[in-house]
């Protein structure tokens, strides 16, 4: 599903690089479940962001679904990404002044799904996470394991073929935390591919793999 050749990003000042990530070799099949450790700064979220296509290498090869991601303009790649990548991040990422239920609709609004479909898959997604009786409100107006349950649904409205997290349980207790792993392993049985960035041991106990990083380089898992 994903191969990755000698992939690296640096920032330069100047005549100096500053490098995030070293020539990344990775290869992940449709249906895994693979865990990116690494203390801070070791570009675990770099190339999560770079696997997402909302950020770009600075040198190397990007396949994904054999195709050449690293050809690709800006337009291609968000074609690419709203079709088959959901993204969860720590911070939620949901729209401040749209309802639970407008912030599910978006994506399908985006994707331009029609307006009886649109409606049967929010309401599918209410319901699968218990989040019926919130679909009015507005974020502000929920706990951290209730947005990060909307982000998480609205990730997945798409039925995206992978599911990109960055530190998904950072903000929640330990019962919101388990609930979210819990949502990621149940969709994982059922196909989806999932990437995860966690400082967590027991997060990532939820994979199959762990791919660790050190100031740029993978060090071990590849």
């Amino acid at each position: 599903m994903i191969k990755l050749l000698d992939i690296s990003k640096y920032y330069s000042s100047g005549f100096v690089k500053t490098f995030a990530l070293r020539d990344i070799d990775l290869e992940v099949k449709e249906g895994e479940f693979v865990t990116i450790m690494g203390p801070s700064g070791a570009g675990k979220s770099t190339l999560l962001y770079i696997l997402g296509m909302l950020d770009t290498p600075s040198s190397g090869e990007y396949y994904f679904l054999d195709q050449k991601v690293h050809r690709m303009n800006e337009r291609k790649l968000s074609e690419l990404h709203k079709h088959h990548i959901g993204f969860v991040f720590q911070s939620y990422h949901l729209i401040d002044d749209l309802t639970v239920y407008e912030n599910l609709e978006t994506p399908l609004l985006y994707k331009k799904v029609k307006g009886s479909e649109r409606k049967g898959k929010v309401c599918d997604m209410l319901d699968r996470f218990h989040i019926v009786a919130k679909k009015n409100l507005f974020p502000n107006q929920l706990s951290g394991g209730q947005q990060q349950k909307v982000a998480v649904a609205r990730a997945i409205i798409t039925s995206p073929k992978m599911i990109l997290a960055d530190e998904p349980t950072g903000n929640l207790n330990t019962k919101e935390g388990e609930e979210i792993m819990d949502l990621f392993k149940e969709l994982n049985n059922a196909g989806t591919t999932i990437l995860q960035v966690t400082h967590s041991e027991k997060n990532a106990s939820y994979g199959r793999r762990i791919i660790n990083l050190l100031d740029g380089w993978i060090v071990e898992g590849k």
